[in-house]
């Protein structure tokens, strides 16, 4: 239907002539009020203004939805909650985890938490900060808040959902009151997470009125609203940047794309969608009396998670097969310490029973893709993306193991192969304007978001300085990228660069300890405006070159070790520190 079929003849409606749809419309029928309001609240949304229906403002309920969020998932759902909640008739305040005042919490009287966990039940590292302010004895009473909280998590891991599972706790012992039970979502949480958001905002909508003849259309673009199907794209180039006497193997590869290229930023991930090793399959199959499954083996090597396991695997294997020895780890509580290590695999191999295809797949879960950041500017490489990829292979239990996604990039594909991937924008890793100055540790893989920090601002001629500091196992077999930066160096892209190559000294040298041995350069920079960025491991890595920044404050300052961390908390919270870790 077009505007002029829905719309009386008016004057023009501009932004300096607001008046009421009655004014605009006289006599018009629902549906044209319904058609004009939401035709409106998409020219406020494209101006950057949330803007709900005439009638619907003057009764919505405020809503406050906070997120914690690693990799973008509690984010994202967050942004759908949002937009939900708009037509159920609450104005919602979304609110990052980083942002949160945990003093000021009791002012929102509804209030919706969706929070990840991160690693072994640890809280995402930007949401930090607030989180141990909510757990502290410093924690506001929040008598008369109603709250819900949905937990994102992975089964894979022992404390599976624990950041959700703590908070719903703690609002409680602080006088909230849950409206719902919590919801514990894996890996595969789309569905889980929808109804539940869909449930919560029905269970605390606030009463409905008159305005319910009114449609709200909410045409504001979020990262919520990038594309989630995957494209293909084409192996343009595949080189080990190891040389061959180098106990690793990290994968360069340049994709090309056929039709639109993902408009990605430098900071933003790329999901690469993976296949199982058809060796692995097959002896799964194999294991479990399936072989002459032909389906099922390819359902298995492009669809389904066949390495990971976890307690709820071994409780569904238990009670499928009534094995004695699967049961009596779980009776006798050793099940965690027995699956520590191991796969799938060895669970059907180690006790035996035949399965029928179903009982396989129920064991199973979705195969999900694997985030890389971007190693590009799309400003210099064109319609390409380029990512920076370390096969993980080791040995546990007597088996070799492989990184599914990694060894599935390093072993079964080459020039011209084709993969499937996904855009995964990250707004909280951008570069600063070209006139900032950017400090960049990132080890191994992680200094894959900074070769492209370093490309983009080449390419716009940025004035400010650029500082990285690079580490891997040895300078003549590790040096990733060598040539690069020291073209960089030349051409002025990067300003100075350094290096710890941590075997090829008798005591092991890290991206930390050259950081703090470089600490008054450092802290004069930052003190100056530079942004200062991490990326890499999370569970050694990033905590040990954090700890080496509040160590270096410290010391040039002259600082207590409390005003030294909340020096590096304040350029947590101006944005100045950040982080993108795994």
């Amino acid at each position: 239907m077009s505007a002029s079929a829905l719309l009386p003849h008016t004057a023009p409606f501009g932004d300096d002539d607001r008046r009421s749809l009655d004014q605009v419309l006289g006599p018009a029928s629902p549906v044209q009020r319904a058609w004009l309001a939401g035709f409106l609240a998409g020219i406020d949304a494209s101006h950057g203004v949330a803007l709900a229906p005439a009638q619907e403002s003057r009764t919505a309920e405020p809503l406050a939805i906070v997120y914690a969020s690693e990799s973008g998932n509690a984010e994202r759902l967050a942004q759908d909650a949002a937009k939900r909640a708009r037509k159920s008739g609450f104005k919602p305040t979304l609110i990052d985890f980083a942002d949160l005042a945990v003093a000021d919490l009791a002012r929102h009287k509804r209030l919706i938490v969706i929070a990840a966990t991160w690693g072994e039940g640890e809280p995402p590292s930007r949401a930090t900060r607030a989180y141990a302010e909510l757990m502290s004895s410093t924690a506001p009473r929040l008598d008369g808040v109603t709250f819900g909280v949905l937990a994102l998590g992975d089964s894979a891991y022992a404390e599976f959902c624990a950041v959700g599972k703590a908070i719903d706790t703690r609002l409680e012992a602080l006088g909230a009151t849950r409206a719902v039970d919590r919801v514990d979502c894996d890996l595969d949480f789309d569905a889980p997470a929808d109804a539940w958001i869909k449930g919560t905002l029905d269970k605390i909508a606030p009463p409905r009125t008159q305005a319910d003849n009114v449609v709200s259309v909410d045409f504001a673009r979020t990262s919520a609203d990038v594309s989630r199907e995957p494209v293909t794209a084409e192996i343009v180039e595949h080189v080990n940047l190891n040389s061959s006497r180098s106990d690793k193997e990290t994968i360069h590869l340049a994709l090309g794309f056929d039709g639109t290229v993902p408009a990605y930023e430098p900071g933003d991930s790329l999901e690469l969608f993976p296949e199982n090793d058809p060796a692995l399959v097959e002896a799964v199959l194999q294991a479990t009396g399936l072989s002459a499954e032909d389906d099922l083996r390819k359902a298995l090597t492009t669809e389904r998670d066949v390495t990971t396991l976890s307690v709820k695997t071994l409780e569904t294997y238990a009670a499928t097969t009534g094995h004695s020895e699967a049961r009596r780890l779980l009776e006798e509580g050793q099940a965690r310490a027995w699956i520590e290590g191991r796969q799938l695999i060895d669970l059907v191999e180690g006790f035996p029973a035949t399965l029928s295809r179903e009982q396989l797949q129920a064991l199973t879960r979705p195969l999900p893709p694997r985030a890389y950041s971007i190693a590009s500017s799309r400003k210099e490489t064109g319609d390409e993306a380029h990512l920076l990829v370390a096969a993980v292979r080791y040995a546990s239990h007597g088996r070799q193991r492989a990184g599914v996604a990694s060894t599935h990039v390093a072993d079964r594909l080459k020039a011209g192969s084709s993969v499937r991937v996904r855009l995964k924008p990250n707004k909280h890793f951008r570069l600063p304007d070209g006139g900032t100055d950017i400090i960049m540790v990132g080890p191994g893989t992680g200094v894959a978001p900074f070769r492209g920090f370093v490309q983009e601002r080449r390419a716009i001629g940025a004035t400010g300085r650029s500082w990285l500091f690079f580490g891997d196992r040895r300078y003549t077999h590790d040096f990733l990228y060598q040539l690069e930066w020291q073209d960089a160096l030349k051409d002025g892209a990067l300003t100075c660069i350094d290096l710890a190559f941590s075997r090829d000294t008798p005591e092991k040298i890290y991206v930390q300890h050259r950081l703090f041995e470089r600490r008054r350069d450092v802290i004069d920079w930052l003190e100056n405006g530079a942004h200062f960025y991490l990326c890499g491991e999370a569970k050694a890595m990033a905590k040990d070159a954090r700890a080496a920044l509040v160590a270096a404050y410290a010391d040039v300052k002259a600082l207590s070790p409390d005003a030294a961390e909340a020096a590096v908390e304040t350029l947590e919270r101006d944005r100045r520190f950040l982080q993108d870790v795994y």
